[in-house]
């Protein structure tokens, strides 16, 4: 059996129903599964004759969950003519450039961006794949992952409306609404698994209210349910996406998804920067997830999520990075702390403190992806923790160590583990080469690019 322990960490975050913190503490697993947490003078009976790793000078936290990703988009930052755009002007750049994708291009972006996930403490990261062209398939992105190492929630994504069905994108990346469904129960049936600790899951994501029809919405969220996997899109991302849902459908975007079966504790929207209070009442009622993507929102000039009323309602919370194609990066403790700052800039400066952008990006992203077996450092909860260096330049001088994650980062984790597995080590990638990475996405970018 495989058994390991961190030890004298400066202080352990647990996350935890009471947000304990422990000074001088430790956290023992064994076989990905966690045995104790606690002071590590109290975890000394359990250390004999197992490999411990010393924490000082770090904090340790669960690992961080991210909610929202479009990882095959990690090829396309900072593309000249969509860098000053809006959410529709920026998808029409760049749709003809997606279109050109392999699967080899999908493999390569998705390795970079869990790669750069890992690297900034990311223990469970989703997808979101909904364009399939030239043979790209789902299982594309899962060979990916099972390379970095990273616990990996894949969503079978999809658009079926075009712009000759008065869609935004071209008929080129459009699928056969029959042939999308079967493709979803293909992929549920070949990787889901719903067991705990669970390295793969499968989720349905049609992409979202102004590229697939009402009738793969409602089929999409009936055949989620059959197959008990969560249900993920696009929802209220913008002015004009809200524009569009009330000239299109005659309601709100929140109204549209109740409407259609997509409101409750088994589906989370990215981005509800433009949810109005009775839609945010809606999804803390039904516990309908919300993905807050605070750069891309700011990148994209898509407003301020209301995300501390969302908070105060009772609506399950997690962090997202978003595609790398509008947020230009994938660090979640980046958008830990442009979360905090967005909410300050409307509320006040106590408007959301550190901790709570912290637990929205550990526990409640888990929570919001229904990983009740993550999120949290406690016995019996999956081994997946980040080891953060706080006696580095950037963090040196910080009084409260914990805040000081989000108000002083450090550049990275030291270490990450993923299922009681090391997926950094010392600040580089474990169980693939940097070098490896990189040297994919530059070969896969020169042929985009030619």
């Amino acid at each position: 059996m495989s058994r390991l322990a961190v030890i004298h960490a400066d202080i352990v975050a647990t996350m935890d129903d009471a947000a304990t913190e422990i000074a001088d503490g430790g956290v023992v697993w064994r076989d990905g599964a966690i045995v104790a947490v606690g002071s590590t003078a109290d975890l000394a009976p359990l250390l004999d004759g197992i490999e411990t790793i010393d924490a000082r000078g770090c904090v340790v936290t669960p690992g961080l969950v991210n909610t929202h990703h479009h990882l095959y988009q990690s090829l396309t930052r900072a593309v000249p003519g969509c860098q000053d755009a809006s959410l529709f002007g920026w998808l029409k750049t760049l749709y003809p450039i997606w279109a050109r994708y392999t699967p080899d291009d999908v493999f390569a972006a998705t390795q970079l961006g869990l790669a750069e996930l890992a690297l900034s403490g990311c223990t469970l990261s989703s997808d979101h794949l909904y364009l399939f062209p030239n043979g790209v398939r789902l299982e594309d992105t899962i060979a990916a992952a099972q390379g970095v190492g990273i616990r990996f929630h894949p969503t079978r994504g999809a658009m079926s409306v075009g712009e000759s069905l008065g869609g935004l994108p071209p008929d080129s990346l459009v699928e056969a609404e029959p042939a999308i469904l079967d493709d979803m129960v293909r992929v549920i049936d070949a990787f889901h698994d719903p067991a705990d600790g669970a390295m793969v899951r499968v989720g349905v994501a049609p992409c979202s209210p102004f590229s697939v029809s009402r009738e793969l919405m409602r089929d999409a969220a009936i055949l989620a349910r059959d197959k008990g996997v969560m249900m993920h899109t696009h929802l209220a991302e913008d002015a004009d996406d809200v524009r569009y849902s009330l000239e299109k459908f005659g309601c709100r975007p929140g109204d549209y998804a109740e409407s259609l079966g997509w409101t409750g504790p088994d589906v989370w929207h990215a981005h509800c920067v433009q949810l109005d209070t009775a839609e945010i009442a809606l999804f803390a009622r039904t516990r309908t997830g919300v993905a807050h993507c605070p750069c891309s929102n700011c990148r994209l000039g898509s407003g301020i999520a209301p995300v501390r009323a969302m908070l105060d309602a009772g609506v399950p919370l997690g962090l997202g990075v978003d595609g790398s194609a509008s947020s230009d990066s994938g660090n979640l403790l980046a958008e830990a702390r442009q979360a905090m700052l967005l909410q300050r800039v409307n509320g006040g400066a106590g408007a959301l403190s550190a901790r709570e952008a912290l637990r929205m990006a550990t526990r409640g992203g888990a929570q919001i992806l229904g990983r009740h077996d993550c999120g949290q450092l406690a016995a019996g909860k999956r081994a997946d923790l980040a080891i953060w260096p706080v006696d580095e330049i950037a963090s040196s001088g910080s009084w409260d160590k914990l805040a000081a994650l989000v108000l002083a980062p450090p550049p990275g984790p030291r270490d990450v583990f993923v299922e009681g597995r090391a997926v950094v080590r010392d600040g580089e990638l474990a169980r693939v080469s940097r070098q490896s990475v990189v040297a994919g996405a530059q070969a896969a970018l020169a042929r985009l690019m030619a």
